[in-house]
């Protein structure tokens, strides 16, 4: 099993640099940003443009470093109703696998995307509960007419590159729990298609990660580390809690999502936080210590005992080298491995 990190943390640091602080805490495994929601400032444009001998210095420094590049990332959504989104983040996507070949790099992460309501629609809609036909009706549009045409054309492409493609099951997206991943591998006749587990996704949600991974078998390929926080606030406001705040696109703080679309800002007094691995607490309030990791990762090296494992910290309490030495240690603690101070 690799242990490591998602370098999207550490954007505004050089490559070599972002490579050596994984490196410096223990970890052996790097995924790094292709496309999608976030540019790929972590692979040199000459990478990028597939140049060979780019490529073998670039991995050569990971090398040196005792890093894998075990998956590239392109999380976006490739099937917004609003082509200003949609035709960049799907492109990335399909750029990615080639990408990918050439890296010798098996995985790609992604999401599954969210479509509009109709083909009239110009911003996506979630039918989380369809209860009442109009979703369904929503729900058929969707996935019959968007997401099986361009998940089919996508493992076609993995399966030609033999590169495996990783969709995290995130809410707003059509696949965000074990029955759409499930549906969707179905639908296309996967076989380079399957799931990243990431499990704060799911844990918000009330779905347990150690069931999650029985229920999904050999199509989970990979995972991330990233835990959630269960506040009480739950108690009053459910899980679904819709008070998230606006940040305009010329904020000195936005990120771009795409188009004018921006990040939203997370509400006072939340029902839940994403905090660093070793830092969260589930409904029925037990601490997600080292224990507690270590039961996912004996879940994951029962699909696959070289699954990677990377740390994706979006801990806002934690800086970024403070939140991804905190998951570091309870990561490797977790996997039995000595942590590096």
């Amino acid at each position: 099993m690799k242990l490591g990190a998602y370098t999207a943390c550490l954007h505004d640091k050089p490559v070599e640099e972002a490579v050596q602080i994984l490196a410096d805490m223990g970890l052996d495994s790097a995924e790094i940003n292709s496309g999608g929601f976030l540019p790929p400032v972590h692979i040199p444009a000459a990478v990028l443009a597939a140049d060979t001998a780019a490529i073998d210095e670039y991995l050569g420094m990971l090398a040196d470093k005792g890093v894998t590049l075990t998956a590239l990332n392109c999380n976006g959504n490739p099937l917004h109703a609003d082509r200003q989104v949609s035709d960049e983040h799907a492109e990335g996507l399909r750029r990615s696998i080639p990408l990918a070949a050439a890296l010798g790099v098996k995985r790609i992460v992604t999401m599954s995307g969210l479509p509009g309501t109709n083909a009239h629609a110009t911003l996506p809609a979630w039918s989380v509960l369809p209860w009442d036909s109009t979703y369904l009706d929503s729900r058929d549009y969707q996935w019959n007419e968007i997401a099986i045409p361009f998940w089919k054309d996508i493992q076609a492409r993995a399966a030609d590159a033999d590169v495996k493609i990783a969709v995290e099951m995130h809410p707003h997206n059509v696949v965000y729990n074990p029955a759409t991943m499930l549906r969707l591998a179905e639908q296309i006749n996967a076989t380079h298609v399957g799931a990243e587990m990431d499990p704060s996704h799911l844990m918000w949600q009330g779905i347990e990660p150690v069931r999650a991974i029985e229920a999904l078998g050999d199509i989970v390929y990979c995972a991330a580390a990233k835990d959630v926080r269960i506040n009480d606030a739950v108690r009053v406001n459910g899980v679904l809690d819709d008070r998230f705040g606006r940040v305009l696109p010329d904020d000195p703080d936005a990120l771009s999502l795409g188009g004018p679309y921006t990040l939203s800002r997370w509400p006072q007094n939340p029902s839940w936080d994403f905090v660093a691995v070793g830092r969260g607490k589930d409904f029925a309030g037990r601490d997600h210590d080292a224990a507690y990791w270590r039961e996912f990762l004996h879940a994951l090296e029962s699909v696959d005992p070289g699954i990677p494992v990377n740390i994706e910290h979006e801990d806002q309490e934690l800086d970024q080298l403070e939140g991804l030495r905190f998951a570091a240690k309870t990561l490797l603690e977790a996997a039995g491995k000595v942590a590096v101070a």
